[in-house]
């Protein structure tokens, strides 16, 4: 029927745990490798999160990813985590969210959201910019997140809140 030490069971190759487990190394090896050896085209290896709950109810948060690290006062402090949530927990019509949530001058703020009707950068109205970069532009489009203003082409404000940088063309409808 396998082992069982401390709420530690062994049984035909799989290891279940009944209480909060800790894996430490001393080097920057890889700390857990989930592998999978099989051979079709489906997706693999899996990590599940399951929250069981037995009232799954709207808004419930069913797991979260954290990154932590020591600050320079040595003390452990989140930096970051990934937040995950039931919008809508109804059989049928179930909705998920899921959060990136960053330190930013000591305070968490959400940086990214995925929800069932939106996808949103800086829903904490925080002084960060939003830039996507093209080959040969770092700022193909840039916007200001402290001075409200969309560019094209550049990260200056040129006068507008929309701004282009370099060839404009009119169109015509």
């Amino acid at each position: 029927n396998g082992v069982a030490v401390d709420g530690v069971t062994i049984k035909d190759g799989g290891i279940a745990a009944t209480a909060a487990s800790t894996i430490t190394t001393a080097d920057n090896s890889n700390t857990l490798t989930l592998k999978s050896t099989d051979a079709d085209a489906d997706e693999g290896p899996i990590l599940k999160l399951h929250r069981d709950s037995g009232s799954p109810a709207d808004s419930d948060i069913i797991g979260e990813i954290r990154f932590n690290a020591d600050n320079d006062a040595n003390e452990d402090t989140e930096y970051l985590h990934f937040k995950a949530q039931l919008a809508d927990a109804s059989d049928g019509s179930e909705d998920g969210q899921i959060y990136l949530i960053a330190k930013k001058d000591g305070t968490d703020r959400n940086r990214f959201a995925v929800k069932s009707d939106a996808t949103i950068f800086n829903e904490d109205s925080v002084d960060v910019d939003f830039r996507v970069e093209s080959n040969g532009n770092a700022n193909m489009i840039f916007v200001d997140g402290g001075s409200d203003h969309v560019n094209i082409g550049t990260s200056s404000d040129l006068g507008g809140v929309l701004n282009v940088a370099g060839t404009q063309y009119n169109l015509v409808a």
